[in-house]
């Protein structure tokens, strides 16, 4: 037991110097984060009652997580800063039907008007995640629909099972198409090649084959009164349609870029566990070996790269980088300023996971936060295989690395077996350190407060009751404790 009391004050002697440096850097963090992202909503705040405030989130590519981060990182910067219109600027040739219906989700609780511009082709998901907005509106040369599932590699889909994919897209779609003129038939005839679209007396869709409309078809008039097939509008550019809707001054735009980082977020919140791993292992050789040096950096590297793929994901903001802040403060203040108290360290340690959490939780601005299994299950998952995947490499590294320079930084020299001695001295010295005491010695590394001391060429562990010593400062013993000897330093 004492062994394991005296390799945490070992431990904590040597925290702080990593707590200082993971503070400044997620401090800096937090703080460069909310300027980032701060400045998009500057063209907002030029926003006046009689001007409408429009997200733009380009839809590119194929339909797959790196366009589900974009599309929810919009989304809920768009709620968080009360914008009334998100707008899809869509160009996509379809994609995971998963990841589809993700998006159709996240697009269900913008509260918010949603227009989907079809900018040459949203076919497949793209028809479906244009059927989830409330209006559909086209480039001269757009083309929507084609959306039979298929299998991931472009193969037909096994008669049975296709046959139960297309029943629960019709209804999905159905559900949220109420109350929008043909849509939910237009978008049934692009899913099941068996299903006739006819309005009146007019088939526009016979049986055998998927439905395809062109911008021009998409806004035809029919039935009595005439509706629109399926399309608000026709306009040659996003600017153009919102002009015809809201007038050339009635609106202001931000416009959401997708980058490189959106690909990069998926393959780091796939080896998020890893992540987590290797900078709790990194942090805890660090707090091991004396200095601050490579495994320090490494660890706090890792653990921010964490953040960053979280936020890029759409999943978090920057209040979980400033709640893990707060939490490296009280640790410092436990480690500085009241040694010993540990609610305080407790306390930080139970933010900083809490945080950890929080930033892989998929919670939306203004609602209300709902403990619930679905939300925090895979964030907990994820930090428990971090956690275990820490210890396992832990034990890995005492096994298979016992030797050596950079093992012996980890360890003492020599084995602790008892309460009723100096720790690191062996019991048949330990009654020759009473004579120490008085005598003077130079810190050997920095005491802040708990450190090593050198007194004819041998280190000690050693301990400061007020204030710091530098390293190479004259000290003098004071007393001893079982841990340690009590010094104070030298005029």
């Amino acid at each position: 037991m004492m062994s394991v009391l005296h390799s945490w004050s070992v431990m904590t002697s040597r925290l702080y110097r990593s707590i200082v440096f993971c503070l400044f850097l997620f401090c800096g963090i937090a703080l460069s984060s909310a300027a980032d992202n701060k400045a998009p909503a500057a063209p907002l705040a030029e926003k006046t009652t009689k001007k409408v405030s429009v997200v733009i989130i380009p839809v590119r590519e194929q339909i797959a997580d790196p366009v589900l981060y974009i599309i929810r990182r919009g989304l809920k910067e768009a709620i968080a800063n009360n914008v009334d219109v998100v707008v899809l600027d869509m160009k996509t040739p379809g994609g995971s039907l998963a990841t589809t219906f993700e998006i159709m989700e996240a697009l269900a609780k913008f509260p918010g008007n949603t227009i989907t511009y079809v900018n040459s082709e949203a076919i497949s998901a793209g028809a479906f995640i244009s059927a989830t907005t409330r209006e559909i509106w086209f480039s001269p040369d757009g083309v929507i629909g084609a959306a039979a599932p298929v299998m991931a590699g472009g193969q037909d889909v096994e008669a049975t099972m296709k046959q139960k994919i297309v029943s629960y897209l019709k209804a999905r779609i159905r559900s949220t198409s109420e109350g929008k003129g043909y849509r939910g038939q237009v978008i049934s005839a692009m899913i099941d090649s068996d299903y006739e679209l006819k309005i009146g007396d007019k088939v526009i869709k016979s049986k055998g084959e998927l439905l395809s409309l062109t911008a021009s078809e998409a806004c035809d008039n029919y039935g009595e009164p005439p509706k629109t097939l399926l399309g608000s509008g026709i306009a040659k550019t996003a600017d153009d349609m919102l002009t015809q809707k809201y007038g050339a001054s009635g609106f202001v735009v931000l416009r959401l870029e997708a980058t490189w980082s959106e690909q990069l977020a998926v393959w780091l919140n796939a080896i998020t566990p890893v992540l987590l791993g290797l900078g709790v292992l990194a942090l805890f050789i660090e707090f091991k070996t004396p200095g601050f040096g490579f495994f320090g950096i490494a660890g706090i590297v890792l653990l921010a790269i964490v953040f960053l793929g979280n936020y890029v994901a759409g999943l978090s903001g920057n209040e979980p980088i400033l709640v893990f802040a707060l939490g490296l403060v009280l640790v410092a203040i436990e480690i500085f300023f009241l040694p010993g108290i540990a609610v305080l360290a407790v306390a930080g340690l139970a933010l900083m996971f809490g945080s950890l959490v929080w930033s892989m939780a998929d919670l939306w601005p203004h609602e209300p936060l709902v403990f619930s299994g679905e939300v925090f299950v895979k964030p907990l998952v994820h930090i428990g295989l971090g956690l275990g995947l820490a210890v396992v490499l832990g034990l890995l590294l005492a096994r298979f690395l016992p030797k050596g320079m950079f093992w012996d930084r980890m360890i003492l020299g020599t084995v602790v077996p008892g309460s009723a001695q100096v720790a690191g001295v062996a019991p048949a010295e330990g009654m020759g350190i009473d004579s120490l005491v008085g005598r003077i010695g130079t810190a050997a590394t920095d005491l802040r407060p708990v450190g090593q001391v050198e007194i004819d060429g041998r280190r000690y562990e050693a301990k400061v009751d007020v204030g710091f010593i530098d390293a190479g400062s004259p000290v003098v013993i004071k007393e001893k404790s079982d841990f340690g000897l009590i010094v104070e330093k030298t005029s």
